[in-house]
């Protein structure tokens, strides 16, 4: 085994090595039953083959969400070779460009990767588009502003598709065509600037088009129904002057060829609101509407915002396919784990669970108010029997049975104490502690000092370390007890006011917290109650969340006619106080 098959990193090395938040690959771990097994560590800190890891990555097109072709140890470069001869021109990134990785991605971008993503191969030429052709595929987007959705269709076809954009705002219609003319790989493009509506620019490609992406403008709120109300864009429907996205999305799916596919962002409001009832039911009906995609929040161009993307084909003839596929990604707790190359689209498509993805039938669509959210149509839980309730129910009470049995109570003192305080300044004088600042790597048994008021902790030596550090405070263990000075420093930190936004002490703050001055001993029993202390309270922490979500599941069974709503609940009546007259009969 060579040395880099035997070298082992860390979840934290992973995200690095990947490009992505650590979250991410928490999320890696828990839907992927392929992802690498640990090969060492312990449950707080696993650590993986690396050898493992970059097969994974590659296998599963995490790969080509990298950086540029090579192998470092930062996490900068691509895991994988350059793609193979044999593989399709339009699949490979141009080499003389460097790909982002996906941390560095910023608003919108991630948006446009995972669209673009969404487009077959079809839609690009076999070769390079030769100067003066006339026989080029077109990707189009008609409100294209500075350009991200056709520079990320030119970082993945290259120069075998021509860019086409329109903008209203000559400002920005200015950035795009200067963003292109800077990356976009050699690709011919054009830009347009006009309403799209009232001054089509892009009427030479109706019904031409090979693909069209587009994020409509969030700050259009109505398009103007009494000036186009006849026009031949509307084939599903006249929208209404509220329902603007309905009215870019026809506006998208007139531009398209047979066969075409159009990929367009809209919000959830789109896909549900009354008055676009209509149009939404004539997309489903024609067969023109294949996929509806809820995405996490927060991909889009401007912040917080949320997405479903549309995906439309034009039918190549009067048959369309039976079902609209609804995918529920809303759910991701990192948008950067949303695809972001086509084989990673279509291997979710093929594999995901049913409580993400659900193939469903048109006329079921149909037979409602033609709604179109994911999570009407997806059932978001897995489902259980009653008896997998009777389970749970039964081992949350006995876990509550025993806490409450471990409960500690504690001795009065011998006698009354009088302490002398010793600074924290002190004892950093002493040499018995150091304190560091928030870029020093944590290691077990440091004091923690977090953000936003959140009591110190001693560090355990894992990844969680790094969650919100303020101060490091490095411990002379043969002269303090950490767990005895986070149980003093918790009191004594409270009590000081803070100023700043972190809602932390300065260093000079820090120093000047007292803890009582006694024996190494004394600290440990100190020590040992906090420990104690703060492991039961993590431990009813975690209770209270599993019990809430057995509720939330429990609900969701009564909705969905898994239990029954008859119920009994478990009495200790050698334990309860006996009723009074009054209270018997409440």
């Amino acid at each position: 085994m060579s040395p880099a098959e035997r070298e082992e990193m860390t979840a934290a090395a992973i995200a690095r090595l990947a490009g992505v938040g650590r979250a991410a690959v928490s999320n890696w771990r828990r839907r992927y039953p392929a992802f690498p097994q640990p090969v060492g560590g312990d449950d707080r800190r696993p650590t993986f083959s690396r050898a493992e890891v970059e097969a994974w990555l590659k296998d599963t097109g995490k790969g080509d969400q990298l950086s540029t072709a090579g192998r470092t140890d930062t996490g900068t470069h691509r895991v994988d070779q350059e793609a193979p001869h044999s593989a399709p021109h339009c699949d490979r990134l141009p080499k003389e460009e460097e790909e982002q990785g996906i941390a560095a991605l910023g608003s919108g971008q991630l948006l446009a990767r995972a669209t673009v993503a969404l487009l077959p191969r079809t839609t690009a030429a076999a070769r390079p588009i030769e100067a003066g052709s006339t026989d080029e595929p077109a990707v189009l987007d008609p409100a294209c502003s500075k350009a991200t959705l056709l520079l990320a269709v030119a970082d993945r076809f290259g120069d075998a598709v021509k860019l086409v954009g329109q903008e209203v705002e000559e400002s920005d219609a200015s950035a795009a065509a200067h963003n292109l003319r800077s990356n976009a790989h050699g690709a011919p493009y054009e830009i347009h600037t006009g309403d799209s509506f009232l001054d089509n620019q892009l009427d030479a490609y109706l019904g031409k088009a090979a693909a069209v992406v587009c994020e409509p403008p969030l700050d259009l709120p109505q398009w103007p129904a009494d000036e186009l109300g006849t026009d031949p864009r509307w084939e599903f429907g006249v929208p209404a002057p509220r329902d603007s996205e309905l009215a870019w999305v026809q506006h998208c799916y007139a531009h398209l060829r047979p066969r075409g596919l159009a990929v367009i962002a809209v919000a959830p409001r789109t896909c549900v609101q009354p008055s676009g009832e209509h149009i939404r039911a004539e997309l489903v009906r024609s067969g023109a509407l294949r996929d509806v995609i809820a995405l996490p929040k927060g991909m889009g161009s401007a912040p917080d915002t949320e997405f479903c993307l549309w995906v439309l084909q034009r039918p190549y003839d009067a048959a369309a396919t039976e079902t609209v596929r609804m995918v529920d990604l809303a759910g991701l707790g990192d948008a950067a784990d949303v695809p972001q190359e086509f084989a990673a689209w279509q291997r979710l498509f093929a594999d995901a669970h049913s409580t993400i993805l659900r193939a469903v039938p048109r006329r079921e669509l149909l037979n409602g108010d033609a709604n179109l959210l994911p999570s009407r149509h997806i059932n978001s839980h897995a489902e259980a029997s009653p008896e997998d309730f009777l389970q749970v129910t039964d081992r949350l009470q006995a876990m509550y049975t025993r806490i409450g049995q471990g409960l500690p109570r504690f001795a009065t003192p011998a006698k009354s104490a009088n302490p002398v305080y010793v600074t924290f300044g002190e004892l950093e004088r002493a040499g018995a502690l150091k304190i560091r600042s928030r870029e020093t790597t944590p290691r077990a048994g440091d004091l923690l000092l977090r953000t936003f008021g959140r009591p110190p902790i001693v560090a355990s030596g894992g990844a969680e370390d790094d969650n919100g550090v303020a101060q490091v405070v490095e411990i002379d263990g043969t002269r303090l007890d950490a767990h005895f000075l986070a149980t003093f420093l918790r009191i004594d930190a409270n009590a000081l006011p803070v100023s700043n936004t972190l809602g932390v002490l300065s260093r000079e703050d820090l120093r000047r917290c007292r803890v009582p001055r006694m024996s190494l001993p004394d600290q440990r029993r100190y020590g040992d109650a906090f420990r104690h202390l703060q492991q039961l309270e993590d431990v009813l922490t975690t209770l209270a969340k599993t019990s809430t979500h057995v509720i939330e599941q429990t609900i969701h069974g009564l909705t969905t006619g898994v239990l029954a709503p008859e119920f009994t609940t478990s009495q200790h009546t050698d334990e309860a106080e006996p009723a009074d007259d009054e209270t018997r009969d409440l």
